[in-house]
């Protein structure tokens, strides 16, 4: 059984109900198992690929559009990290 950890200590700041969408979406269209902790979202299954998951991430960001915020980077081995963009300001 694989295991894939999401980082989403970033993605906190945005709300407690994005974190909670985000496991469900990630369950809905993974039909793996979805455990959340304080900083991270473990994902265990058998079909579930990095790859895939991070497609579905992004996918998740342009539906809460979050995209221009937030990306998705892989971390460590089975790791995925939500990283806040810098965004420069205009003068």
């Amino acid at each position: 059984m694989v295991e894939i950890k999401i980082d989403i200590s970033e993605l906190k700041g945005e709300g407690g109900d994005v974190v909670k969408d985000l496991a469900d979406y990630v369950k809905e269209k993974t039909k793996a198992e979805v455990e959340t902790a304080a900083s991270e979202i473990a994902v265990k299954g058998e079909t579930v690929s990095k790859t895939y998951l991070r497609v579905l991430l992004r996918k998740f960001l342009h539906k809460k559009e979050l995209k221009e915020f937030f990306r998705v980077i892989g971390g460590k081995e089975n790791t995925l990290i939500f990283k806040e963009l810098k965004i420069e300001e205009e003068e």
